[in-house]
């Protein structure tokens, strides 16, 4: 809460007791108590945004929407969930995510019934019922229903790879794809065989493996009769009929 001292303050706290906005604003209908609550308010009308951020090229009309925004560089997380281990950079985020344990849905999707936690949520699964991608990527023809997709996706184009493992630094195109590669430092292996004793790290991992106790073979060559368990195996093999040396290509 605001304290103000001297003479002035002492003014400006009987106008806040008093609760009268004679600063109103010619764009909307909002007043302030404030004339400088005014200015603030005004740059929503005028697009100003005078608050710009050293690290990006983001800037802002408030400076504690800069402050809180700064946070994204300097990984600082105040708001501590009191459920579990996950922290915050803005309030808004951790009062998002505490719907997840009140396990209360109250967003309703009347194509499949689906239920929500969180209006976006429910907004952005009607996405897929409309069909409409309104989201096209200028490389590709490719086209998506949200922007954070599109957004996914252009990484394929330009490279980028944001997401750092800090155990031996290489450096991934999705945060999904870091969290996998982090399995491996870890040396946990959750997940086990129920025909022999073997236990994996992924998922993805035992699936392939429990293919060899099925005999199943879902990669065909085209050109002869072998099949593999393996994708990686079909294309090695294949090199074969390219006349490709299989040794030497992986050199």
């Amino acid at each position: 809460m605001k304290t103000y001292s001297g003479k002035c303050g002492d003014v400006i706290q009987q106008i806040i007791h008093t609760g009268k906005k004679s600063y109103n604003c010619s764009e909307c209908r909002k007043s302030f108590i404030q004339n400088s609550d005014l200015v603030i308010h005004q740059r929503i009308h005028t697009g100003v945004r005078p608050y710009n951020c050293s690290e990006c090229e983001k800037s802002f009309n408030h400076k504690s929407n800069l402050f809180q925004h700064q946070r994204i560089h300097t990984g600082v997380t105040p708001y501590n969930c009191s459920e579990c281990e996950k922290s915050f950079s803005q309030k808004y985020k951790l009062v998002t995510h505490q719907i997840i344990h009140t396990g209360v849905k109250s967003y309703n999707c009347s194509e499949c019934g689906k239920n929500f936690g969180l209006k976006s949520s429910l907004v952005k699964h009607q996405k897929l019922h409309t069909g409409v991608r309104p989201y096209n990527c200028s490389e590709c023809e490719k086209s998506f229903s949200h922007k954070s997709n599109l957004d996914k996706h252009q990484r394929i184009h330009t490279g980028v790879t944001p997401y750092n493992c800090s155990e031996c630094g290489e450096s991934f195109r999705y945060k999904s794809t870091l969290a996998t590669h982090q399995i491996i430092h870890t040396g946990l292996k959750p997940y086990n065989c129920s025909e022999c004793a073997k236990s994996f790290g992924l998922k993805s991992s035992l699936v392939i493996h429990q293919k060899l106790h099925t005999g199943v073979r879902p990669h065909n060559c085209s050109e002869c009769e072998k099949s593999f368990f393996r994708k990686s195996h079909l294309v090695i093999h294949q090199r074969i009929h390219t006349g490709v040396d299989p040794i030497t290509a992986l050199i």
